[in-house]
C-alpha cells in the first residue's frame, strides 16, 4: 500500500520550481519506474511527489543540425530508442536505450530518470560521457549547465541541490563520419540490469572515447586509456591492448550479479570488442 503524500502536476516550470523552493524533500516523477516501486515497498515516504510530465521543456525531444540534441526530462527511453535522428546521428545513445530493461518498462522510463537515479550501472550514461553531453539544471534562480562527467557524485548521488530540477540534456552536434556503438554484458539475455557496459566513439577528426558503467561507485569516462589509444593508430593489437589496460583503470565489486574478477575479465572483452568494431566501422 502506498503512503500518503501530496501529488502535483504544475503546467509550467516557473510552478514547479517555486513548489520545489517550499517544499524539502520533495520527490521528481517522470517515468516513475524506479520511484514507484520505492513507493510501494514503503521504501521511501516522501511527503510531496511533483509531476514534471506536463511541463513543456521537459518534453522536448530535437535535433538541430549544427547545434545537436536535446532531451527533455520527461522523453521516455522508447521516444529516444526509436528517434530517426537518435539512431543516424547517436548509434550508442539508440543502442543503449533498446537495452534498457523491457519494451514496456521503456515506454515509462526516461533518459533523464535514469542519469538522476545515479545508478554505478546506468545504462545510458555511457553514451552521454562519449558525447560529452552537458546536464541543463533549473531553479528559481535561474539555470545552470553541467558536463555530464561532473554529475555524478557517489553511488545514488548526483551534483543537484534542494529546489533543482533537471530540465533536460543536450548532446553537441556530430559529423556524418562519426561512429559509435555500446555494448552490455548481462546474466541472462534480455531485459536484465547489466553487470558491464561499454560506450565507444570514434570522432570524424579519429578521437577516441570510452565510458564504462557498473566498474566503479559512478559511471566513468576512461580518459587515460582514450590517452593512450590516441596516442597512436587505432590497430587490432591497439584494441587488444586496450582490453588489457582498462583492468588497470577501473574498480569493480562483487555484488549478487557478478564477482569483481567476473567484471574485470568483461570489462577487457568488451573493450576490446568495442575498439576492434569502432576499427571496422570507420578506424583510423
Amino acid at each position: 500500500m502506498l503512503s500518503r503524500f501530496d501529488y502535483v502536476r504544475p503546467q509550467a516550470l516557473e510552478e514547479a520550481l517555486a513548489y520545489l523552493g517550499k517544499n524539502a524533500g520533495t520527490r521528481i516523477l517522470a517515468g516513475g519506474t524506479d520511484l514507484m516501486v520505492m513507493l510501494r515497498r514503503n521504501a521511501e515516504m516522501p511527503e510531496h511527489v511533483l509531476d514534471i510530465k506536463s511541463i513543456p521543456e521537459t518534453k522536448q525531444l530535437e535535433y538541430k543540425p549544427q547545434q545537436g540534441l536535446f532531451i527533455g526530462a520527461s522523453v521516455t527511453v522508447n521516444q529516444v530508442a526509436e528517434a530517426d535522428f537518435v539512431q543516424k546521428k547517436y548509434s550508442a545513445l539508440a543502442q543503449a536505450a533498446n537495452s534498457l530493461a523491457s519494451y514496456q518498462l521503456r515506454n515509462r522510463a526516461t533518459l533523464v530518470g535514469n542519469i538522476c537515479n545515479a545508478s554505478p550501472g546506468a545504462d545510458l550514461s555511457g553514451p552521454l560521457f562519449v558525447y560529452e553531453a552537458k546536464v541543463h539544471i533549473a531553479n528559481c534562480q535561474g539555470e545552470r549547465i553541467v558536463d555530464i562527467n561532473e554529475f555524478f557524485t557517489g553511488v545514488k548521488k548526483t551534483v543537484l541541490k534542494q529546489g533543482e530540477l533537471v530540465i533536460g540534456v543536450s548532446l553537441p552536434d556530430v559529423a556524418v563520419e562519426d561512429v559509435s556503438l555500446y555494448l552490455k554484458q548481462t546474466r541472462i539475455k534480455g531485459h536484465d540490469l547489466g553487470i558491464v557496459g561499454v560506450a565507444a566513439r570514434l570522432t570524424a577528426k579519429k578521437k577516441c572515447l570510452v565510458a564504462m558503467s557498473a566498474v566503479a561507485p559512478t559511471p566513468i569516462r576512461l580518459t587515460k586509456l582514450e590517452e593512450m589509444i590516441n596516442s597512436q593508430p587505432l590497430t587490432a593489437e591497439l584494441a587488444a591492448l586496450a582490453g588489457e589496460e582498462v583492468r588497470k583503470q577501473i574498480k569493480p565489486i562483487s555484488d549478487v550479479r557478478s564477482s569483481a574478477e567476473y567484471r574485470l575479465h568483461v570489462s577487457g572483452v568488451l573493450v576490446k570488442r568495442a575498439l576492434t568494431q569502432l576499427l571496422a566501422m570507420g578506424g583510423r
